[in-house]
């Protein structure tokens, strides 16, 4: 490690009141999306109010952690929130009225209205981890859109932290582009270990079985995603292409279904845009040559995902219409989660010659009616609830799969697809799907 290089470091080292202190009224945050956030730095950023900063944007994505500027409507006048895929916490916090969905595909992420606004600073929180005798670190867990804020000038405030994966690819960054860094030793967070059911399994095994030897595969986040990957594992000669990387993926490169040796873009490695899981996932990827973390720009471009040999993509849904719409991020008018990267990555993988998207979800879902009682409904639907997002147009879908197997439907015509759709619905609900169908002339 270079003198220089040291005295940076220290240089820019600082206690968290100190790291905080450098925001100002008006600033645009960014912090890093899930796993990357800088948790110890997030927990306190509500403080600024008390340094009578007001007016911040903020800008999140998947958030880990129940962070009190989100949680309480106090700190609105401070930092409003944007959010463009929502978790646990942004689902409670939503109704207040402090935070707000941002429509957003993530290959577009927030560049042009981001880039667009040269009247406000933009500061990125992140994670990464320490750094090496060239000045090194790695925003380790992810550079969707972090290493872009980096390249166009903002400042960055970091939580340098041993347990950050040092991941290889646009996670890079040097010690002279961090203009604050806070030193922790937290554990990353991690995602709960979910045991794969039944109806899981079914669905995995009815999309593994129309994925061919030599395909490169994206996977989305869930159980039904694992459970494809856990079918997969008798495949060969598979590539990964990925949004996000995961413990299912990395299983498929040690038992050998993966070896990146048929793909068109960078072949021997996989490619993904950032990791989340487990920390036996976070040890696979530390400092793994085999694993190229690109940015979401790149990654999830549909033009790039196109080019790859035999592109699958696997996604999961709320609720499919009887036209072919997908719900895959709103229960009605109430958010649930976000667009992310299921558009990307569908339409990327049908501008393949060989590619196939999947659209994957159980055939029913256990809600609770105004009197709070649970009862069974259909995900495949007459019609989509109303209020509810478009996340896949009718245009842009190709399979569905439910429990009850696979409905191919790209091409087909209204009158096909409600017959197909209707022979994956639940055996409870085709008669009345039926009857809807011809009531509303759906055809």
């Amino acid at each position: 490690m270079t003198k220089k290089n040291e005295q940076l470091f220290q240089q820019k080292k600082m206690s968290v009141e100190a790291a905080l202190g450098l925001v100002q009224s008006n600033d645009y945050l960014v912090t890093a999306l899930g796993g990357g956030e800088p948790v110890e730095l997030l927990h306190q950023l509500h403080t600024i109010k008390d340094n009578g900063v007001r007016n911040c944007e903020m800008s999140s994505t998947l958030p880990m952690a129940n962070y009190e500027f989100i949680k309480n409507p106090e700190y609105s006048d401070t930092i409003f929130v944007g959010c463009w895929f929502f978790s646990a916490g942004i689902r409670a916090a939503h109704p207040a009225g402090n935070v707000s969905h941002v429509p957003k595909h993530l290959h577009s992420a927030l560049y042009k209205r981001l880039f667009a606004m040269a009247d406000r600073r933009k500061v990125l929180f992140c994670s990464c981890s320490p750094m090496d005798k060239h000045g090194y670190l790695s925003m380790g867990m992810g550079c969707t859109y972090e290493r872009d804020l980096v390249d166009h000038g903002a400042i960055v405030i970091a939580e340098v932290n041993p347990n950050v994966p040092r991941t290889l690819g646009d996670t890079r960054i040097h010690i002279s582009e961090i203009d604050a860094l806070v030193e922790t030793d937290r554990p990353m967070p991690a995602l709960p270990d979910v045991p794969l059911n039944d109806k899981d399994k079914r669905i995995g095994e009815y999309i593994a079985e129309q994925i061919e030897d030599g395909s490169t595969i994206q996977l989305g986040i869930g159980a039904i995603p694992n459970a494809v990957a856990e079918s997969l594992k008798v495949k060969n000669h598979l590539g990964i292409h990925t949004e996000m990387f995961t413990d299912g993926m990395a299983d498929l490169i040690e038992c050998g279904a993966v070896d990146h040796s048929q793909k068109t873009l960078y072949k021997g490695q996989a490619i993904a845009t950032f990791v989340l899981g487990s920390k036996r996932l976070y040890d696979f990827v530390d400092d793994n040559p085999g694993v190229l973390f690109k940015t979401g720009s790149w990654t999830n471009n549909p033009s790039v995902v196109g080019q790859n040999h035999k592109m699958v993509s696997i996604n999961t849904s709320i609720e499919v219409d009887l036209m072919g719409q997908c719900s895959s991020e709103s229960i009605g008018l109430r958010q649930y989660s976000g667009t992310g990267g299921q558009v990307d990555t569908a339409i990327g993988a049908q501008m393949c010659p060989e590619g196939k998207s999947f659209i994957a979800l159980y055939s029913t879902a256990e809600v609770k009616d105004t009197e709070g009682n649970t009862k069974t409904v259909s995900c495949i639907a007459p019609t989509l609830k109303p209020g509810s997002a478009v996340t896949l147009s009718r245009n842009d879908v190709d399979y569905v799969v439910t429990e009850y197997g696979v409905a191919w439907l790209r091409g087909q015509s209204i009158r096909e697809r409600v017959k197909r759709l209707i022979a994956i619905a639940h055996p409870d609900f085709r008669d009345q799907l039926k009857f809807e169908a011809e009531k509303n002339r759906i055809w």
